[in-house]
């Protein structure tokens, strides 16, 4: 005679913690001035300083986060700045 099978419990779901949607300017440097926004309909996503009133628009899908979209201003920023360095020497 066999041993029953317990049922066992499903492995407890892991819980993503929430990414943030306000960050630091990289203009001004205030800690949390820049808010992102989505904008679905039409594809746009747009960083804005409550500060300075710099601002970065960038096209999005449906998976971008408002972290993608300050990570694409600061990786834009940082190319800007090197091909200034790059014509200036």
């Amino acid at each position: 005679m066999g041993k029953r099978k317990s049922k066992s419990k499903p492995p407890p779901k892991k819980r993503m913690d929430k990414l943030d949607t306000v960050f630091s300017c990289p203009f001004c440097s205030h800690g949390t001035s820049v808010e992102c926004r989505i904008d679905m309909k039409n594809l746009i996503g747009e960083a804005t300083c409550r500060i300075c009133q710099e601002s970065f628009s960038t096209t999005v899908t449906a998976l971008t986060e408002p972290i993608d979209i300050y990570s694409e201003w600061i990786d834009e920023c940082e190319r800007v700045n090197n091909l200034e360095d790059d014509d200036g020497s």
